[in-house]
């Protein structure tokens, strides 16, 4: 698979909701997932299937996700850029719209890396 091939497959997961299923199918064994900030002071990257997963699994047990747009594919060569706007109510904490874009670097028709970046 190209990258194309791959950014429109994950984009059309994402737009039906399908964001853990995925994960599952794209991301490489030893993935680098690296957010701009991590809660509780942790390390923003995680590296490995396992650790992305439990970021997921953490992110979906904290949160409350009542919609989200999906904007893209933007490809260039091995990499794409989406634009997420999600609605948003993270539990003990007031809701809000989160914006935000995410750089996927693809080997071997795998998720090598995942870079995210959030705006105010």
């Amino acid at each position: 698979m190209t990258t194309q091939d791959v950014a429109n497959d994950l984009v059309a997961m994402w737009k039906a909701g399908d964001f853990a299923k995925s994960g599952e199918k794209y991301w490489a064994q030893d993935v680098l997932s690296v957010e701009a900030g991590a809660p509780n002071g942790g390390d923003p990257a995680s590296r490995g299937i396992d650790a992305a997963r439990g970021k997921g699994e953490w992110w979906a047990n904290n949160h409350e996700v009542h919609g989200c747009e999906v904007e893209g594919p933007f490809v260039n060569g091995d990499q794409f850029v989406v634009r997420f706007k999600m609605d948003v109510t993270p539990k003990g904490a007031q809701r809000f719209t989160m914006d935000e874009m995410a750089v996927y670097t693809i080997k071997d028709g795998k998720i090598a890396e995942e870079r995210f970046f959030y705006g105010q």
